[in-house]
């Protein structure tokens, strides 16, 4: 949906259309409303908004299930407490709607502004923008068998999907290509000179396993192939957990390190669309670059083979 802010700019609002008038009946209600309206500010789980609304958990629940069959509010996320299982929902679009048949106005291609995209940017990529230009270096692991263990990599073709993310948050890119191989980066000493997004685990991105030993969540010294160990101990070592983090760089206190990468190839997948479709949900303003580590699981929820769903897990 696209309309004016009354200020002379033109903005997008994601909208959510029922074609059936039935599934609009539990907006109606006074609590099932004051349920969206506490998950539009910020993802909850289902005690917090029954603790902020002062409702029963019971009633939430019921409310919360009914407003995930419409499509209305969505899981982001899961936590594990005392044994089970907390899910957490935020909604699904800004605004709902009834689209009858009829004609729509034809609208002339425009662009946003460039005040316009940098307020799209997550924070987790800030530092990845400079006057509207994408700052940084994007590198993947090289396809041939390379480094210690002689290994190689079958993640380097997400950085497509994750480019036309990136570009999607500005209108031109930096002079020069910014996708490079880790041996190449490496050699070329780009590694303390740029930000860097690197995609894939330090098995295989060799530039990955330089800063591993400087993340909060790290991948196992021993055996990387073995799984994720934060600082409570928690191991992470399905074949679909990924990670995300973002750290200072260690050898260049002015440039950042963004880490998307798995146990396995398709943890690495997880993590780049983790980044990608849910981009403004993580990271916080509160937690320093050091601090912002997080594990994700993918899900095939299809059952096509491919993995389109992914929950955060710590």
């Amino acid at each position: 949906m696209i309309i004016s802010d009354g200020n002379g700019h033109t903005i997008s609002k994601k909208i959510l259309i029922f074609d059936d008038i039935t599934d609009m009946k539990i907006l109606s209600n006074n609590i099932a409303w004051k349920i969206i309206e506490l998950l539009s500010s910020k993802a909850m789980y289902p005690a917090q908004v029954a603790k902020e609304l002062k409702l029963y958990d019971q009633t939430v629940y019921y409310y919360i299930r009914k407003l995930v069959r419409i499509g209305a509010i969505e899981q982001v996320g899961t936590t594990l407490i005392r044994g089970g299982t907390a899910r957490l929902y935020s909604t699904s679009s800004s605004s709902f709607g009834l689209e009858l048949e009829g004609h729509g106005e034809k609208l002339e291609p425009s662009h946003y502004t460039k005040d316009e995209k940098r307020k799209n940017i997550p924070y987790i990529l800030k530092e990845f923008y400079e006057n509207n230009s994408f700052s940084g270096l994007i590198v993947v692991g090289a396809p041939d068998p390379h480094g210690p263990y002689k290994s190689s990599s079958r993640d380097g073709h997400y950085a497509v999907h994750l480019s036309f993310y990136l570009g999607t948050l500005c209108d031109s890119s930096t002079s020069g290509f910014i996708v490079k191989l880790d041996v190449d980066a490496k050699a070329e000493k780009d590694i303390d000179n740029k930000n860097l997004i690197l995609i894939g685990g330090p098995g295989t991105n060799i530039v990955t396993s330089e800063f591993n030993r400087y993340l909060q969540i790290k991948f196992n010294e021993d055996n990387f192939w073995s799984g994720l160990t934060d600082q409570s101990g928690r191991i992470f070592n399905m074949d679909n957990h990924g990670l995300i983090a973002k750290i200072n760089n260690p050898y260049n206190k002015d440039k950042k390190i963004l880490i998307l990468a798995g146990v396995r190839s398709i943890g690495t997948k997880a993590s780049v669309i983790a980044l990608t479709n849910y981009g403004n949900k993580i990271g916080d303003n509160s937690l320093s670059d050091d601090q912002l580590a997080l594990v994700v699981q993918g899900f095939d929820m299809n059952a096509d083979g491919k993995i389109d769903h992914v929950d955060i897990v710590s």
